[in-house]
């Protein structure tokens, strides 16, 4: 019985050892691989919006510059308004078009879109937004373009020849106002179309125009993730 006792004792700690270690390397329920992102990306890109890019299947959001939303217009020097959102888009596309683009990995945001600076022929693509006054240095995140925004501003380019509204305060207007009339306050609407299952943001130029049919499929998300883990689709810009 002592002996017994003893051996029991003595092999405590190597079980404890082995299950430790076991537990170390054995995947769980709750274990969650990230997604491995590339360093870089290279290609031909086609135009989301005013700082979005895909290339070769990869969503890239331009790091440090925040562009106007394709709906959005802004003041013009004496009197009137533009189409801000749609110039900035229509810059990008100039930027690019039939160039090889190169963008350089900062990480990722919250919609697991990589963070990118880009460059063509080495030009960098998001300061190149930022001097035409056709985006903003989005230093809530990021103070690389602060300094090319404030020659931006003093030229009087673009966005800052009259009154602008900062994209992300347009965003937020638009989701505190269509979250109020969504259902469960879940604002982002969900459409199936001719060329797939798509999800507009309040901000989206046809988000009035559309309405969602539950008994055609489509329907309500309450985020970008949760629209694009369901494998719906951003609307790309007019």
């Amino acid at each position: 019985m002592l002996e017994s006792a003893r051996s029991s004792h003595l092999c405590r700690p190597v079980a404890i050892a082995l299950a430790g270690a076991f537990l170390a390397i054995a995947p769980t329920a709750q274990t969650v691989v990230a997604k491995p992102q590339p360093e870089t990306v290279q290609g031909q890109a086609i135009v989301i919006d005013g700082d979005t890019l895909e290339i070769d299947g990869e969503r890239v959001r331009l790091e440090g510059i925040d562009a106007p939303e394709a709906s959005q217009t802004c003041g013009r020097r004496l009197i009137g308004w533009w189409n801000c959102g749609s110039a900035a888009s229509k810059a990008l596309e100039h930027l690019v078009e039939g160039r090889r683009i190169e963008c350089r990995s900062q990480g990722v945001d919250r919609y697991d879109r990589l963070l990118g600076i880009c460059y063509a022929g080495g030009e960098d693509i998001n300061a190149a937004m930022v001097r035409q006054g056709l985006a903003w240095a989005f230093v809530k995140y990021s103070k690389t373009y602060a300094a090319v925004e404030a020659e931006a501003r003093d030229a009087r380019a673009g966005i800052w020849q009259g009154d602008a509204e900062p994209a992300w305060i347009y965003r937020e207007k638009r989701w505190q106002t269509a979250e109020t009339a969504a259902p469960d306050g879940c604002a982002i609407k969900g459409n199936i179309t001719g060329n797939g299952q798509i999800y507009h943001m309040p901000w989206s130029p046809w988000y009035g125009k559309v309405k969602v049919d539950a008994a055609r499929g489509e329907r309500w998300f309450c985020s970008e993730s949760d629209a694009q883990t369901a494998g719906w689709r951003p609307a790309a810009s007019p």
